[in-house]
């Protein structure tokens, strides 16, 4: 081993799952003497960590590939060496043509495989390597656990995988084809990852999946558990105050999983669930499985359960053969929903899907149609932040606040809070009494507990 720790630095686009699979590439180099470096240029290995989801991303990776090569050219002059590698979805689907069109990346390796890291790392040494093959094995099973001051620095909360993959095949989606077909991790191997992270002081934990709540682990008792099992489970773990999961579809939110959001206190009342459209038509175009009337229906049900509950959601505009009255039918649902927060964008063809072959709206409509969503979306959003005034709410604190004395954290419905208090600390979770409301944050006051003993240090 070098006589100084090799660093790496990891670039991630996309998605929360690409979050903790940077994470956990991190973990499966650290054995081998690398420590993670927050910038690119004194790094020994890059790993851009991609998404495909969206148009021009693997554009974006080509480019930053070149400034990428730029610095390696940089840190050659000085005799020192880098290793430029490419990892998740943009590698999966395009790993031959990334090693053809960028000459300086030495590895490329899809999202099943990086557990395999340090091996590929070296064999990279001595040659360029493509790694894109679904293995046989399972990754989770082979990658190291972060250590205790790792996880305690990447702070109180949590992304904990449990489900890859996707069987929709919607019209508009790349996930089948770069994650393969769903698959779900054991239901002890997820357990016991998340009592590590409650060990080492993690208070809430969010489960990810391409489409999570179709979750189907095999549990301890050998049956296979669904989604709001493992959320059962997973909340009997000491020091685990809050749970959540991502991303949702409305075909699989079953009797068993609404009931969770019913019966546990630590289960967050915030559920992002994507509809993409309100059109029924759009939304078979799209191969969705639901109508407008099914996903309204199915809202009903989880707020009657949940009363508190706050809806976030995925919206595209544009989308082949959407016309005004479809679009119409898109702003009627939302009106009728109300969100607290979404996602919206305009559709972008993606090579490879059945929507990239039909016939496509004009850019400049599905762009003033994304406009006009997205300022629905917004009035909605700081319709909901303005509610939250003169609510209590737990918040759990994660970070020093903007200003001197203040600490800051994230509502039940993910929104910042901001406090001021000497008493609070990282970890926190405090009732908080919402007294204002900015452009993105809500600031409040610890209820309880008044405001002399809190300014006194």
């Amino acid at each position: 081993m070098n006589s100084h720790p090799k660093k790496l630095f990891v670039r991630s686009y996309g998605c929360q799952m690409n979050v903790y699979d940077a994470q956990r590439m991190a973990d499966a180099l650290a054995p081998e003497g690398y420590v993670e470096t927050q910038v690119p240029d004194d790094a020994d290995l890059i790993v851009l960590n991609t998404c495909h989801i969206r148009e021009k991303a693997a554009e974006k990776v080509y480019s930053e590939l070149g400034r990428m090569r730029e610095l390696r050219a940089e840190r050659q002059t000085r005799g020192e060496d880098m290793m430029i590698a490419v990892a998740g979805c943009v590698a999966q689907a395009e790993g031959a043509e990334i090693m053809k069109r960028a000459r300086g990346v030495d590895l490329v390796v899809g999202p099943q495989s990086y557990h395999r890291l340090p091996d590929l790392v070296a064999r990279a040494k001595a040659g360029k390597v493509v790694d894109t093959e679904f293995p046989a094995e399972d990754k989770f099973a082979h990658l190291p656990a972060a250590s205790r001051e790792k996880t305690l620095a990447r702070g109180p909360a949590a992304f904990l995988t449990v489900q890859e993959g996707c069987d929709k095949f919607c019209t508009f989606c790349v996930v089948p084809y770069t994650r393969g077909a769903e698959v779900s991790r054991p239901v002890s191997q997820v357990v016991a990852e998340a009592e590590r992270l409650a060990a080492h002081g993690v208070r809430e934990i969010t489960l990810l999946g391409q489409n999570v709540n179709a979750f189907h682990g095999e549990g301890p008792d050998g049956k296979v558990w669904g989604l709001g099992r493992l959320l059962v489970r997973i909340a009997g773990i000491p020091g685990v105050a809050r749970l959540r999961y991502t991303t949702s579809h409305p075909r699989d939110m079953d009797d068993e999983l609404i009931a969770a959001h019913r019966d546990l206190k630590e289960l967050m009342p915030y559920l992002h669930l994507p509809v993409q459209s309100g059109s029924d038509r759009i939304l078979d175009a799209m191969n969705r499985g639901h109508t407008a009337r099914d996903y309204l229906a199915l809202i009903d049900r989880i707020r009657a359960a949940q009363p508190d509950l706050a809806l976030s959601s995925d919206f595209i505009t544009g989308f082949p053969g959407e016309t005004d009255e479809d679009f119409r039918a898109t702003l009627a649902l939302v009106r009728k929903v109300g969100y607290a927060s979404s996602f919206s964008f305009k559709y972008s063809p993606r090579p490879g899907t059945p929507a990239a072959d039909m016939d496509q709206i004009p850019e400049a409509v599905r762009s003033e149609r994304l406009l006009e969503l997205q300022a629905l979306l917004e009035d909605q959003r700081q319709a909901f932040n303005r509610s939250c005034v003169g609510r209590e709410m737990d918040v759990l604190f994660d970070r020093a606040g903007r200003n001197q004395g203040q600490v800051a954290g994230r509502s039940p419905y993910l929104q910042p809070v901001q406090v001021d208090s000497s008493t609070l600390g990282i970890g926190d979770v405090a009732r908080v009494r919402i007294v204002s409301n900015g452009t993105n944050s809500l600031f409040g006051e610890r209820v309880g507990v008044p405001a002399d003993m809190e300014t006194v240090a």
